[in-house]
């Protein structure tokens, strides 16, 4: 019998490389490409489009971005850095004005019409366009929706201003890196018949996806909302059953997933408000928020924002932005909870924390042996076959009692057709004939039962963790995140 499987083992092996290598020599493999956001034409009557850069970009590495190093510059970057060491310079409000903001980790550009962002591009983690690789755009630039970093209140008209006003802008530096660690763009709004006062003030930092802003105001409602706006953060909305696409946050520690099928209001102490996908997301971190908003604009399309109630006087709303990649360590580090929005702990439904709780340690191992092997298939190799080995006892136990079950079947059923008709006196026969040969009935479920969560969260961590994406095996295996 096991000469039997042995055989079957490298038949089947044998036919799943030979299958790949023969459709590849005939040319009759499928190409693969990665899936892009998927958008609705129709929406607000206009077409859904996603700017991509030109694949001038290295591939990402699977280090934290506070450890990478910054990339060599190019003369044109050394010599752009070292003009901008001068004071702010400002731009006036006559026309619309693009601003953009580089550092190693990423490229984004923000427009002075409502002091937004247009554009932010991840310049480590890549995507296949009709030109090759681009790097992945994180802002959803289809249809007329909330764009990220701008202001609501309750007074449409200021909205509007708010929104569609051109800002006064001033920027100190454009390109960051360990020389020129930080750097400023602030962004003015006046309008004296309403006597209206706007300043947004972000501040970005070379190592790091996140960045701090100041909105001061005069002459606006009691409540402002800060938006994250449409699908910031989510480039594939995924149909997968594990993980949940859309909106997020944290509120009174309490993490909840959910898109609305409108608009709901979450009142508390606001921790973070986030919009997500698999891999990648972006996140409001607010100081003394009052409320959490999340609303559906559309089918795969979702909106988030920070409410703020009445600041004391003089006081500047304080906030911090995050858009990047659902890294482990990186989101730890914030103490805050960001890391549970990568879902290690699904469980046939919702979520289970049994399985989360056996899944981290397990990532651990996870990334410990790749460390050694320098290959994500050869980890996960040789990360199965420890669990293997490690409830070797257990499949044995299983194995010996089904084996003991099958030997005695033949009592059972005689058992069985004996008592038929006498339910009471048919289980206790059972019993005593379990209990004579020493058989436990449930002995092969029993450690097959408790092997599941572990192998639950092992799924979970290979779906869910973005370590896999892009990372290569061998051969014809390019990237273990996506169907062979």
């Amino acid at each position: 019998m096991e000469k039997r499987v042995i055989v079957f083992l490298l038949i089947s092996l044998a036919v799943i490389v030979g299958y790949d290598y023969l459709l590849k020599e005939f040319g009759l493999s499928p190409q693969s490409s990665q899936q892009q956001v998927e958008t609705d034409p129709s929406e607000k009557g206009e077409e859904s489009t996603r700017q991509q850069a030109p694949p001038s970009f290295p591939e990402r590495t699977l280090q934290s971005p506070s450890t990478q190093p910054a990339p060599p510059q190019s003369d044109k970057l050394a010599g752009k850095a070292k003009g901008e060491e001068k004071a702010h310079r400002a731009v006036s409000a006559q026309d619309e004005q693009t601003i953009e903001i580089e550092t190693p980790l990423y490229r984004a550009r923000l427009s002075n019409r409502g002091a937004v962002i247009k554009a932010w591009e991840l310049k480590r983690y890549t995507t296949s366009g009709p030109t090759g690789s681009q790097p992945i755009q994180l802002v959803y630039e289809g249809g007329t929706f909330k764009a990220p970093l701008s202001l609501t209140v309750s007074d449409q008209g200021k909205t509007d201003a708010l929104q569609q006003g051109l800002y006064r802008v001033s920027q100190d530096r454009t390109y960051l890196d360990a020389s020129n660690p930080t750097g400023q763009v602030i962004f003015q709004y006046e309008d004296p018949v309403n006597h209206v006062m706007v300043r947004k003030q972000l501040t970005f930092h070379h190592d790091s996806y996140l960045v701090d802003i100041r909105v001061a105001s005069e002459g606006l409602p009691a409540s402002i909302d800060v938006n994250l706006g449409t699908n910031f953060g989510i480039v594939e909305w995924g149909e997968g059953f594990i993980g949940l696409m859309g909106a997020a946050f944290l509120v009174d520690d309490k993490v909840v997933k959910d898109t609305p099928d409108t608009e709901i209001e979450r009142k508390g102490d606001v921790k973070w408000v986030a919009l997500q996908d698999k891999y990648f997301l972006s996140v409001l971190i607010p100081s003394g928020a009052s409320a959490a908003i999340a609303k559906k604009e559309g089918d795969k399309l979702a909106s988030s924002a920070v409410r703020f109630g009445p600041p004391p006087p003089e006081a500047d709303l304080s906030l911090q932005l995050f858009a990047g990649p659902k890294e482990y360590d990186t989101l730890k580090s914030f103490n805050i909870g960001l890391e549970d929005t990568i879902d290690f702990g699904w469980f046939i439904f919702g979520s289970w924390n049994f399985v989360k709780v056996v899944a981290k340690p397990i990532f651990y191992v996870l990334r410990y042996l790749y460390e050694f092997t320098h290959n994500y298939g050869l980890a996960i190799i040789l990360l199965t076959i420890a669990i293997k080995l490690m409830f070797s006892p257990l499949q044995y136990k299983s194995y010996k009692s089904m084996k003991q079950m099958q030997v005695i079947q033949p009592k059972v059923a005689a058992v069985q057709a004996k008592f038929k008709d006498d339910r009471d006196r048919l289980n206790k026969e059972l019993i005593k004939l379990y209990r004579d040969h020493k058989v436990n009935p449930v002995g092969g479920c029993l450690p097959m039962v408790l092997q599941m969560p572990v192998f639950v969260a092992l799924f979970n961590i290979l779906f869910m963790t973005i370590d896999l994406r892009g990372a290569p095996f061998v051969m014809w295996i390019k990237d273990l995140s996506v169907q062979d």
